[in-house]
């Protein structure tokens, strides 16, 4: 018996770090075949060619679309989309799948999905039915629930969400986040270990920062970095640690900003393009705060019992823990959701939190569903009215 083809399409750093785990499990399982499409971010230099670290870690990559994103204008994206759209059909006529699994809400994975809908493969969807009502990704997370067959969701407010889509109760799964599957199987960095690896010094009080664009506000991105950066600046006493945003509309226009503002305060921030999953988790473990707008702050900060100031809007209606601070994107407000986060009274809060994302071993339970799910008629999907 012939093993059953897995298709896996990483487009970046964050989902390669939350899919790690399912590769893994279906890399060494000999009855899968595991096919690792490599695009998007992992392939731009300017975001640290992090298809290298997929390679290094052992994954055989079956293809590389370049969907050239060497640009982040509204027109540029949408010229990728479409280069994109017609690379991942030309992989999927080569490798010709059983199945093929998605995570998220990235316009990358929502062009893979496209194409495997003309080609007739089925579809398996991870972290579908949430809410980021400040980003595009809300519409194309959506999108691809509809072109998907089977649902691996984070909890059950989502599953109920899918179901509400349409989309048939048994095969809309809640297993929790695989992203936090990698907070018990990494061995994670000491404090001294971090600081050695990365050349900087902690200091007795340490941000991790990331900071996406909100790609629905009509407010440019570095308006409201600037005025993150201001909130910085009140505690001169904790290093930053800043990685770079993702690849979205307006994104690199962050970029220099966050170079110059290493370079000013050097010596107590830190400029990264891509930590790696090791690195980052060992920053998250290790910070006192987690700062910005990523959605680590909301799905993994809380099993580290980490304080997060969640700026903005852009993960506006995402489910989180009582570790998670709101705030809008004015200078004052961050300064005292800071302030809030750094406090002996939120602190001592901080030990009874509950993920919502669930405790682990999603991974394993996704791949053994991929694993023993029934393929044939599985692309005709009947719409499941809600009574």
């Amino acid at each position: 018996m012939s093993s059953r083809k897995i298709a896996v399409v990483t487009g970046s750093r964050a989902d390669y770090g939350l899919l790690y785990w399912i590769l893994n499990e279906i890399h060494d399982d000999p009855a899968l075949d595991l096919q690792l499409i490599i695009t998007g971010m992992h392939l731009a230099p300017e975001f640290g060619s992090t298809w290298r670290q997929v390679r290094d870690d052992g994954f055989p990559i079956a293809a590389k679309i370049d969907m050239q994103v060497t640009a982040d204008t509204p027109s540029a994206i949408a010229r990728s989309m479409g280069l994109g759209t017609a690379g991942f059909g030309e992989a999927f006529e080569t490798l010709d799948p059983d199945l093929l699994v998605l995570l998220g809400d990235r316009f990358e994975i929502l062009c893979a999905a496209q194409a495997a809908v003309v080609a007739r493969v089925p579809i398996a969807h991870i972290h579908g039915g949430e809410v980021t009502e400040g980003v595009f990704d809300e519409s194309f997370r959506h999108a691809i629930t509809k072109m998907a067959s089977v649902h691996f969701v984070s909890a059950e407010p989502h599953r109920k969400r899918v179901i509400q889509m349409g989309e048939d109760p048994g095969q809309v799964l809640n297993y929790g986040a695989p992203g936090l599957d990698r907070l018990d199987r990494i061995e994670l960095l000491g404090r001294d270990e971090l600081a050695t690896e990365l050349n900087f010094q902690l200091g007795e009080c340490c941000f991790l920062v990331t900071y996406h664009p909100v790609t629905l506000d009509q407010v440019p991105p570095t308006v409201a970095q600037a005025e993150l950066f201001a909130a910085l600046d009140a505690f001169p006493d904790c290093s930053v640690i800043m990685t770079y945003p993702n690849a979205d509309t307006l994104g690199r226009s962050l970029i220099e900003p966050i170079e110059r503002y290493a370079t000013v305060n050097k010596g107590r921030v830190l400029a990264i393009p891509s930590l790696g999953q090791k690195i980052y988790l060992s920053a998250l473990k290790l910070a006192d705060v987690v700062i910005g707008n990523s959605s680590s702050g909301l799905i993994e900060a809380p099993s580290f019992k980490k304080a997060t100031v969640n700026i903005g809007d852009r993960q506006k209606g995402r489910l989180r823990a009582d570790s998670v601070i709101n705030c809008a994107e004015g200078s004052e407000a961050i300064i005292l959701a800071i302030k809030k986060a750094l406090s002996d009274e939120f602190y001592k809060s901080l030990s009874i939190v509950q993920n919502p994302y669930g405790q682990g071993g999603a991974s394993e339970k996704i791949v053994a569903k991929i694993k023993s799910i029934e393929l044939k008629g599985l692309i005709r999907k009947p719409f499941h009215d809600l009574a």
